[in-house]
């Protein structure tokens, strides 16, 4: 059995993977709260039996770590230089590598006769051509600090493009895939063969698609131009991107259930915020298609879009000259499963997969270890 760890600066996400898959799941929240466990390594003791952490069977835990560099293009066995390499990534990644950090070390002290095993975000986008990784800003001064597309949500997408393949009866390294990973973090990623070739988060998750509280694509002057006519902070800014934009900046709302509801009824904020999202969505897919030349087949996924199929079909629709139709029949469907989505007469085929980044993660893990 493998144990997968995900954790963020108050919660511990964590599954228990068995060769036939996931057994059980579950989150720890408020951690360091006065109502919640004291730390991430208090959070650990007190799922320890359910997580088996204890048990002799245990064969290894794998790590979510949101950003790897340049360094990390694959899975890792975690020693102290791992943890110090992870450590001087801190400030590319502020809000999620330090809580990455701390699982690990919690973990570590808990079982440190088991391997453990970072799973970056940011590995499946080692592949992007120099082209689709630069800024073009000045040369010595991005290599200094490390700025260029990294690229996240790579184990889904990863995943989610080994799944399409087997669902179209496909071989992965024949296809041209767009995926598009719709939560409360979006993202659109261009596979080619199997390698990721352009992606629309960059140096950080805050580019691309509009998100739930985030901004995605903004022009490079608003954040001076608030600073200079508003007097917002750089904190301030940098709040109002990450927390206070996307969904939630448009209408006050970040979860899509509710902006679905509300536009439904009639409210023009919401419905606004879904036209802009959708939107997005639909100059990624015509930007990545371009990039691609031969596009086979589009892969929604995530808890947008597993389960949001107006935003399926919104985000498609007048695509039909390209091969793009979506079928609204087996759109409305909805069984939780792998499925196709697309006309029998479409030359793309369109899907929505499920995605699951603890048995993803679980697999590379288990890709690493000794047979």
């Amino acid at each position: 059995m493998i144990l997968v760890l995900n954790c963020g600066s108050s919660s511990l996400k964590y599954a228990l993977v068995l060769a036939q898959g996931v057994q059980r799941r579950g989150t720890v929240e408020q951690i360091g709260e006065p109502d919640g466990p004291a730390d991430h390594a208090d959070a650990l003791r007190s799922v320890a039996d359910q997580l088996a952490l204890h048990d002799p069977g245990l064969r290894a835990v794998g790590h979510r770590v949101v950003h790897g560099g340049t360094r990390f293009r694959e899975p890792v066995l975690v020693d102290d230089d791992v943890v110090a390499a992870i450590r001087e990534l801190v400030p590319l990644a502020p809000l999620h590598n330090p809580a990455n950090l701390t699982g690990i070390e919690a973990a570590r002290a808990e079982r440190p006769d088991v391997p453990h095993v970072a799973v970056f975000d940011t590995a499946f986008h080692a592949t992007l051509p120099d082209a689709a990784a630069t800024y073009a800003i000045d040369a010595s001064l991005a290599r200094r600090h490390g700025v260029r597309r990294y690229g996240f949500h790579g184990t889904s997408h990863r995943y989610v493009a080994g799944r399409t393949a087997a669902l179209l009866g496909r071989r992965l390294d024949e296809l041209n895939l767009i995926v598009l990973h719709l939560g409360n973090g979006a993202s659109a990623t261009a596979i080619a063969g199997g390698r990721s070739v352009d992606t629309s988060m960059g140096l950080s998750p805050l580019e691309g698609l509009v998100m739930g509280t985030r901004c995605g694509d903004l022009d490079p002057a608003i954040p001076a131009h608030l600073h200079r006519l508003g007097g917002l902070s750089i904190e301030e800014i940098d709040d109002l991107l990450w927390h206070r934009s996307g969904l939630a900046g448009l209408c006050g709302e970040n979860d899509m259930r509710a902006v679905l509801a509300r536009r439904e009824a009639g409210d023009p904020a919401a419905s606004l915020a879904f036209d802009t999202y959708c939107h997005r969505i639909r100059r990624y897919v015509g930007a990545f298609h371009a990039v691609l030349g031969r596009l086979d087949a589009i892969a929604f996924t995530a808890g947008v879009g597993e389960h949001a199929a107006t935003v399926r079909a919104t985000s498609l629709a007048g695509l039909d000259t390209w091969g793009i139709v979506v079928d609204p029949e087996r759109n409305a469907a909805d069984d939780g499963r792998a499925r196709l989505i697309s006309s029998e007469a479409a030359r793309v085929a369109v899907c929505v997969v499920p995605t699951d980044e603890e048995a993803a993660i679980a697999d590379e893990v288990a890709a690493l270890l000794p047979a």
